[in-house]
C-alpha cells in the first residue's frame, strides 16, 4: 500500500510539472536557454577539440595559427546568421515555399563565389600560408577560404531555422558542428595527415551541418507540391544574397575587429618563435581565452536591455557597469589560477612538454580579460546604432601585428605587448562608450506596440 501511494504521487506530481516543463521549453525564454546551453556545449567539445589535438600534434602552434586564421574569416557568418535570423522573423525573406525560393537564390549565388574563391585561395596557397606563419602547410591554408565560405552556408541556414522557430536544429547543428570537427579531424589527423587533417575537420564539419540544417528546412517548409511551384516560378525570393551581406556590414565589420584582436598574436606567435616555443605559447593563448566566453554569456543581457533602457530614455551605462562586473567577478579566481598554477595548470591538460610557456599564461588572462571588456563595449556601442567608434578599435587591432613582430622573442615579454594593446583598445573603447553621448532614442511610429518580435532577440544576441 505505501508503495502504491508512492507511485500515485509520482504520477500525479508528474502529470502537474510536464505541463510546466512543456510551456517553459516552447516559450521564448526556454528557447533562448536551449541555445544558450547549445553554446556552452559547443564551446567545452571545443575546448576538447583544443586539448586532443594539442595532444595528438607535436606543431599545435601551426594549427593554432590556421584555426585563428579560419576563426577571422568566419565573422562573415556570424553576423550574416544573425541578420538572416532578424529578416526571417520580420517575414522579409518570405514564408514557406518562397522562403526557400530564396534560400536557393542565395545558394547558387554563394556556390559561384565559393568556387571563384576557392580557385583563388589555391592559386595564392603558397602567399596565405606564409602569411599566417605556416610555410609547410600551404595545402591546409589553401582550405581556409573553402571552409569559410561553408561556414557562411551553415550560419546563413541556421538564421533560416531561427527565422521560421526552430531552435531546437540550431542547437543540435551547433553540438554536430564541434562533434563532427572533433572526430573528422582526430581521423584525419591519425591517417597521416597531420596538421592538415586536424584543420580540414573544420570544412567536413562545416559541410556536414550545411546538409543537416538544409534538410531541416525542406522538412519543414517544402509541400508536396513544391518542385512544381518552383519550376513556375524560377527567380523568384526576396532578394540577392549580395543585397543581404551589404545589410550586414557593420556587425562584420565589428565581429572582424574583435577576431582581429582575440587570434592576430597567435599568427604572428609562429613568424616569431620555434615550433616548439609557438606550440607551447599557443596552448597558453587557448587558456587565457576562457573569459572572452564569459563575456558573450554576459552579452545576452548587456544588449537586449541596453536597447530597451535607450528606447525608454533611460541611462544604460548601469547596464554596461553590471556586466563588466560579471567579467570582474569571473577574472579574479581565473587570474590567481593563472598566476600561481599556471605551469601544473598547462601540464596537467596539455602535456609538461607544452607547458615551456606557462609564464605567459597571467599576461595573456590580463589580456584577455581586457578584451572581453572591449567586447562588452563594442556590444553596448552597436547597441545603441553607433558606428564611428569602429574605426578607432580597427586602428588598434592594426597596430597589435606590428608590435608584436618587434617584440621580445620571449613568450612572457611578447604576451605583455599582447596585454599593453588589449588594455589600450580597452580603454579607447570605454572612453567613447561612456563620455561620447548617445543618439537620441528612437521612438516607435504611431499605432506601433514599439516592441520587438519574440523571441528574436534572444536568438540573434546567442549565435
Amino acid at each position: 500500500m505505501p508503495g502504491w501511494k508512492l507511485s500515485y504521487r509520482a504520477v500525479h506530481m508528474r502529470s502537474r510539472i510536464n505541463p510546466l516543463l512543456t510551456r517553459l521549453r516552447d516559450s521564448d525564454t526556454g528557447k533562448a536557454a536551449g541555445l544558450a546551453v547549445a553554446m556552452i556545449a559547443n564551446n567545452v567539445v571545443g575546448l576538447v577539440t583544443s586539448v586532443v589535438f594539442a595532444r595528438l600534434l607535436s606543431d599545435y602552434g601551426a594549427l593554432a595559427a590556421l584555426v585563428s586564421y579560419l576563426t577571422i574569416l568566419t565573422v562573415f557568418g556570424q553576423a550574416l546568421q544573425v541578420a538572416t535570423a532578424r529578416e526571417g522573423v520580420l517575414g522579409h525573406l518570405g514564408e514557406g515555399e518562397e522562403l526557400l525560393a530564396t534560400l536557393e537564390r542565395w545558394a547558387k549565388t554563394l556556390a559561384l563565389f565559393t568556387i571563384a574563391a576557392t580557385v583563388v585561395s589555391l592559386l595564392l596557397r603558397h602567399q596565405i600560408a606564409d602569411l599566417v606563419g605556416v610555410k609547410h602547410q600551404s595545402w591546409a591554408a589553401a582550405a581556409g577560404i573553402p571552409a569559410g565560405c561553408a561556414y557562411l552556408a551553415v550560419c546563413t541556414l541556421r538564421g533560416a531555422l531561427q527565422g521560421i522557430g526552430d531552435y531546437k536544429s540550431v542547437g543540435l547543428s551547433l553540438i554536430g558542428e564541434a562533434g563532427a570537427r572533433l572526430i573528422a579531424g582526430s581521423i584525419l589527423a591519425e591517417i597521416g595527415l597531420g596538421i592538415g587533417g586536424a584543420y580540414v575537420g573544420s570544412l567536413v564539419a562545416y559541410v556536414a551541418m550545411t546538409a543537416y540544417c538544409a534538410t531541416r528546412l525542406y522538412r519543414q517548409l517544402a509541400g508536396p507540391s513544391y518542385r512544381r511551384w518552383r519550376t513556375h516560378s524560377a527567380g523568384r525570393g526576396a532578394f540577392g544574397y549580395g543585397t543581404h551581406v551589404w545589410a550586414a556590414i557593420v556587425p562584420i565589420t565589428a565581429l572582424g575587429v574583435v577576431q582581429l584582436l582575440q587570434n592576430v598574436d597567435l599568427i604572428t606567435a609562429k613568424h616569431q618563435f620555434s615550433d616548439r616555443v609557438a606550440t607551447s605559447y599557443a596552448v597558453a593563448a587557448v587558456a587565457a581565452k576562457v573569459l572572452i566566453w564569459v563575456a558573450m554569456g554576459a552579452s545576452f543581457y548587456l544588449v537586449p536591455e541596453t536597447s530597451r533602457r535607450h528606447s525608454a530614455g533611460e541611462d544604460t551605462r548601469p547596464v554596461l557597469a553590471r556586466a563588466l562586473a560579471i567579467i570582474g567577478v569571473c577574472a579574479i579566481p581565473c587570474l590567481l589560477i593563472f598566476a600561481f598554477a599556471a605551469h601544473p595548470l598547462l601540464s596537467a591538460v596539455f602535456g609538461k612538454n607544452k607547458a615551456i610557456a606557462s609564464d605567459a599564461l597571467l599576461p595573456l588572462g590580463a589580456a584577455f580579460t581586457a578584451l572581453a571588456a572591449t567586447y562588452l563595449a563594442v556590444q553596448y556601442m552597436l547597441a545603441l546604432k553607433r558606428v564611428w567608434f569602429l574605426g578607432v578599435i580597427a586602428l588598434v587591432a592594426v597596430l597589435e601585428p606590428i608590435l608584436l613582430l618587434h617584440a621580445s622573442k620571449h613568450p612572457a615579454s611578447f604576451a605583455g605587448v599582447v596585454l599593453i594593446v588589449q588594455l589600450i583598445g580597452a580603454a579607447l573603447a570605454y572612453g567613447i562608450a561612456l563620455f561620447a553621448r548617445p543618439p537620441a532614442p528612437v521612438q516607435p511610429a504611431a499605432g506601433s506596440s514599439g516592441g520587438v518580435v519574440p523571441g528574436l532577440e534572444e536568438a540573434e544576441l546567442l549565435l
